[in-house]
This record gives C-alpha cells, structure tokens and sequence, in this order.
C-alpha cells in the first residue's frame, strides 16, 4: 500500500475514532461538554450528538469503516492493509480524545488508554484484515461482489433490530433506527439491483456471442 494512501487511512480512521469519542462526551449529561450544554441554550446539540453517537458507535459502523476504506483501497492485499490501519487509528484517537475529555490531571487522564487500545489494537489485527479485503470485492461480478456490498447493510439492520429499545426510548433512538433502517434498505436495494444488472448482460453477452 502506498504511503500517501496509508496516511489517508489513518486520517480518516483517526477522525472517526475521534469523532465517536467527542460525539459520546457531548451527549452524555455527565461528559465534560455535555454536562456544561445540559439545560443551555445549546442543549439541541446534545439531542444532534445522540443521534450521531448511535449511528457511528456501533459495531457495524466500525467494521463499515475498514469494509470503504477496503473498498477505496481497491485490491485485496491493500485492502486488508487498509482494514488494520483503519481501525488502530480509529481506537487509538477514540481512547486518546477520551484521555483528553476526562478531567484531572495526567494519570487520570491516560491511566485506561494503555489497557483499553491494547485489546482493541488486537481485535483491529484479527479482524481488520478480514474487512478491508471483504469491502476490496464491492462492485466486483457475481457472487462475491454481492455479498461483500450486503454484509455493512445487513449488519447494520441485524444489530439495529437486535439492539433493546425499551418503551421509554427517547425519539434520538427512533431517529437513529429509522436513519439506519432506511439507509441499509437503500443500499441493499443498490446492490441488488446492481447484482441483477450484471447477470442481465452476462446472459445478454452469452446469448449474443451463440447466434
């Protein structure tokens, strides 16, 4: 992988990670910034914030991430490479911007960055790989290129239907399964249709190569 691609995989990894990490603060009434924003003229941000935070805070969000920039990658070699780099950078400037949000001084501040990035740095490796190459075989023919293009929408439908949403759940919650929802439908549809596109003209080429 090149160098100018890798930093721009580690760039959009790290602005990733740490827009989840400020996104999560900003919501949150107990955060650094939210609790200064709770009861503010400022307060919609908050509500914008956990929309925003139950959109790219979950885990399909993360592994959509290594599966673009796999995809933008374009072979299944970088692909991989870009998964890895994607998610460490990810996991190490969303527990960084944390050490930053958390208020004392500097032991309190980065004495859980070491132990939780460690782990994650781990999964990044283990399954980073995986999904940068699955999204290198978006928009390939056949039937790889139809299950790499479902797998970010159909997690992202299983784990919105499987997440609890009690009777009480607040309408950013609503928000963010309908943004979800429709956008996986959408997508899903693309690819499908794009999936059906493709068998018409190898069947239209086979048919025309016979007469």
């Amino acid at each position: 992988m090149e160098f100018r691609s890798s930093v721009v995989v580690l760039a959009v990894g790290g602005v990733f990670g740490a827009a989840t990490s400020l996104v999560n603060d900003v919501c949150s009434p107990y955060g650094t910034i939210g609790s200064r924003i709770v009861g503010s003229a400022w307060a919609w941000a908050a509500e914008i914030a956990e929309v925003a935070s139950l959109l790219i805070g979950q885990g399909w969000a993360w592994a959509g991430l290594a599966v673009a920039l796999g995809w933008l990658a374009g072979t299944g070699a970088r692909g991989a490479v870009a998964g890895v780099l994607s998610l460490v950078a990810a996991t190490t400037a969303y527990y960084g911007m944390d050490s930053v949000l958390i208020e004392g001084g500097p032991e309190g501040r980065f004495a859980g960055f070491w132990h939780e990035t460690r782990f994650w740095w781990l999964a990044s490796v283990a399954f980073g790989p995986a999904l940068g190459a699955l999204g290198a075989g978006i928009g390939r023919p056949g039937a790889i290129g139809l299950l790499a293009g479902l797998t970010v929408p159909v997690g992202a439908t299983v784990q919105t239907i499987w997440l609890p949403s009690g009777p009480m759940a607040t309408p950013a919650e609503h928000w963010a399964r309908a943004i979800v929802l429709v956008g996986a439908a959408m997508v899903t549809s693309c690819v499908i249709a794009r999936f059906g596109a493709s068998l018409k003209g190898r069947r239209m080429s086979r048919d025309g190569s016979r007469d």
